[in-house]
This record gives C-alpha cells, sequence and structure tokens, in this order.
C-alpha cells in the first residue's frame, strides 16, 4: 500500500514513544476534556458507541484531541480505517484509495478515511473526495487548526458535520498530567511534582494537552527516577530548564486570539508604540499567521489614520505584502515598521465616519436622482442634460459646481479633522478657492 495512505489496526505503542503518544485514550471515557462535543448522550459520542458514523470535521486548537478521536474511532468501528497524509497526497492517490474503499464496500465493508491537517488539502484534492462522501463510498474524518469554514470547501463542508474542539481548561490540563504521572503506560508512578512545577506545566501547556505532556516528560528526563514507593520529585527549575523559552498562552481563534488583535487595534489607535510592540511581540510569538497581523494594520490605516497621514496606508500594504513573501522570522521587523508608524501617524476617522454616514443615507433615505449634467453622455437626448463644467478649464482646475443630488450639500458625510495632512488639504483648499 502506498506510503502516504495506512490502513490502521491494531497497534502496540513502543515503550520509548513519546509520552504524548503512550497516554493517547484508548476509549472516549479515557478522553479527557471535550464534555460538550463527545461527553454522553453528544451525537459524536453516540455515533462512535454505535459504529454509525458519518462524514465529520473536527475543528479545533492543537493538543485538543483531534486525533486521539480518529484513534478511537479506529479502535472502536468495524470498518476499515485509512489515515490520510494530507501534506504528501496528491489526486490520483486519492482516486486509489476511493477505489479501494468501493472494493471493500463492494464486500460489506465500511472505509473510515482519517485525514490529519485536511486544509492542506488544495482544492482538487477536496473536490475529489466530495463523489465517495456524498455516497458514502468512505466516511470521511477530518481534523483541522483551521477554521473550516474558510479552508474546506463548502460543498465539503455540506456533506459532513463540523465539531468543534475547545482549548483544554486548566483542571483538564492538571488531569493529564496526574493520569500520565500514574498510569503504567506513562511515568509508571515514579515521579511526583511540587505544586508549583504543576502550575508551571498547567501555564506552559496554554490549553494544549500535547503540550502539557511534552514538557511533563522532558522535565522527568531532567530528574533521576524513583519508585512507586519513593517517587522522584519534579520541581519547577527542572520544568524551567525543560523549557527555557517561556511561550505566553496564546490561541488563533478563540477569546485568546480575539483579546490580544483588540488590544494590538486599540494601541495603534491610542498612538502608544511601546503597547503596539508588545502585543505584536504576543501575537507573534503564539504564532500568529503574519498576513493576518498586516490586515488589521492595513484596517487601522485607513480607520484610525485615514488621511491625516495617507502615507500610513501604504506603508501597512508593504507589510502585508512583506509578510506575504518573506515570512518569519524576517516579517516581524516589517510588521513592527508599519504598527508603530501606524501608532505615531496623526489621527482621523473622517472616512470611516463619512462612508458609514454615506452608507446609511444610501439605505435609509430617499431616491436622489443624479443631476442631469452629471449623468453619462452617451445616449440619445444627453444634449438636453444641460452645461457639466470641466475643472480643468478653469483656473486652479477647480469651478464652484454642484456634485451632491438635491438634499444633501457639502459636509454632509466627509468631515475632516484639523490635524496633519487633512488639516493642510483643507487650508490649502480653501486658499485656492478664495
Amino acid at each position: 500500500m502506498d506510503t502516504l495512505f495506512t490502513e490502521i489496526e491494531d497497534e502496540d505503542v513502543a515503550p520509548d514513544a513519546p509520552l504524548a503518544v503512550r497516554m493517547r485514550p484508548r476509549t472516549l471515557d479515557e478522553l479527557v476534556g471535550q464534555h460538550e462535543a463527545c461527553g454522553p448522550g453528544s451525537w459524536l459520542r453516540t455515533a462512535i458507541e454505535r459504529d454509525v458514523l458519518t462524514s465529520v470535521i473536527l475543528f479545533g486548537p492543537a493538543g485538543t484531541g483531534k486525533t486521539s478521536i480518529a484513534r478511537i474511532v479506529a479502535e472502536s468501528t468495524k470498518a476499515a480505517f485509512v489515515e490520510v497524509s494530507a501534506i504528501g497526497g496528491t489526486v490520483s492517490d486519492l482516486r486509489r484509495e476511493i477505489k479501494a474503499a468501493e472494493e471493500r464496500r463492494r464486500m460489506g465493508r465500511r472505509t473510515i478515511l482519517f485525514v490529519d491537517e485536511i486544509h492542506r488539502f488544495n482544492r482538487a484534492q477536496q473536490d475529489s473526495l466530495l463523489h465517495a462522501v456524498e455516497n458514502r463510498t468512505l466516511v470521511l474524518v477530518g481534523a483541522t487548526t483551521e477554521n473550516p469554514y474558510f479552508e474546506v470547501n463548502t460543498a465539503l463542508l455540506s456533506r459532513s458535520r463540523v465539531v468543534e474542539l475547545q482549548s483544554l481548561d486548566d483542571d483538564d490540563i492538571a488531569k493529564l498530567i496526574g493520569n500520565a504521572l500514574a498510569d503504567d503506560r506513562g511515568l509508571r508512578g515514579a515521579y511526583r511534582l511540587a505544586d508549583d512545577a504543576l502550575d508551571a506545566l498547567v501555564v506552559l501547556a496554554g490549553g494544549d494537552g500535547r503540550a502539557a505532556l511534552t514538557s511533563l516528560e522532558l522535565a522527568a528526563g531532567l530528574v533521576d527516577a524513583g519508585t512507586r514507593d519513593e517517587p522522584a520529585l519534579i520541581n519547577q527549575q527542572a520544568v524551567g530548564l525543560a523549557n527555557p523559552h517561556r511561550g505566553m498562552p496564546y490561541d488563533k481563534n478563540k477569546d485568546m486570539h480575539y483579546d490580544v488583535i483588540s488590544a494590538f487595534i486599540k494601541s495603534m489607535r491610542g498612538s502608544d508604540p511601546d503597547a503596539v510592540l508588545y502585543w505584536l511581540a504576543r501575537m507573534i510569538d503564539g504564532g500568529e499567521d503574519p498576513k493576518f497581523i498586516a490586515r488589521r494594520i492595513m484596517i487601522c490605516a485607513s480607520e484610525d489614520v485615514g488621511n491625516a497621514d495617507p502615507q500610513a496606508l501604504l506603508i501597512a500594504a508593504a507589510a502585508f505584502k512583506s509578510a506575504e513573501v518573506i515570512g518569519y522570522p524576517e516579517c516581524r521587523i516589517n510588521l513592527a515598521q508599519a504598527a508603530t508608524y501606524v501608532a505615531l501617524a496623526p489621527k482621523s476617522n473622517a472616512c470611516e465616519a463619512g462612508i458609514d454616514a454615506a452608507l446609511a443615507e444610501v439605505r435609509h433615505g430617499p431616491l436622489r436622482p443624479v443631476p442631469n449634467y452629471l449623468r453619462d453622455r452617451h445616449r440619445p437626448g444627453s444634449e438636453e442634460y444641460g452645461e457639466y463644467k470641466y475643472p480643468h478649464d478653469y483656473p486652479g482646475g477647480w469651478v464652484e459646481q454642484r456634485y451632491l443630488p438635491e438634499g444633501l450639500e457639502r459636509g454632509a458625510f466627509y468631515r475632516p479633522s484639523d490635524r496633519g495632512w487633512e488639516a493642510y488639504r483643507i487650508d490649502s483648499c480653501s486658499r485656492d478657492r478664495s
């Protein structure tokens, strides 16, 4: 069988496998957390226990149990369970696996296809699964850390159920660690944790169960093993040595994500470059998509700076291109330059306020006709529309002329500030017209 596709049978986990692999839950009862997604009475748990699972997309942050749930399905189902590499698989590979599933189906056996990181499949690869998923030649179990409503084809989503997993809370992480310390598959009771060491592991995990177990294993490796009768102590120092880089808790699609980006935007709007750099660093350290950060800088450049400094939008756009082309780690400098520029620029929300006011008028006001002399001239009878004054025919390239429809006056929407380039343009236009 192609190495990209592996049919999963009962497998023994090697004793030297990573702790997170050895402690992978074997049943739903062993799964820590995710009570809403697969607790008693949930659709997913019922479907797994009755072996009637239909196609499902498991969506959630890293270390929340997506792969564990897929493995539980593999252990409990009577169907063939096939795991697919979303990185190296091609359309022809998928078609070959679908053909194998059709053969199993003719022999009365279902196929469950597990695709980890399904968002890495391109549109053609996802499309190649549509027919097989629709007629249940195979049951798709997809796992992704990215929002499937953005990353997975709508047609494939409509044939699947999305189940969202949540970051593990502190109690869940502490329970995982306790289980790993005591279980014979884990550390066999040979270690115990100081209270401050447990607290440190919980904070370092940031809701990621895999990260918690990895940190525990690394810390245990720095301490001579004890026995169940006299377990060795893992203290906070060992945890710190095992994790020299303290990653601040951050998730890319939950409350922390929105809170940090909100603080970042408000710091740019509030003209505080130090706060801007701190919140930017939090996002970079948390692995936030640099293009997402750059998009927010671009929005702020128009929303909060606007024409007080039109250069801000150009710099923000350049930062976005840099993030797109260069990526981490170098693009952190481009993002910092653009963000601090926006923070230090004079501020005006006249553009945002103006377009919102105009949209409100369009949506809720009366229908206002285009003045005849502004209408398009490429039609019969347009000679009756009246005179349009071409501004370049007049001194200064400007002439007094009404452009708004009747019932609206100049200043109804755009009200420039007295800051930066906007203030200069107000003074300049006033002088030009006088």
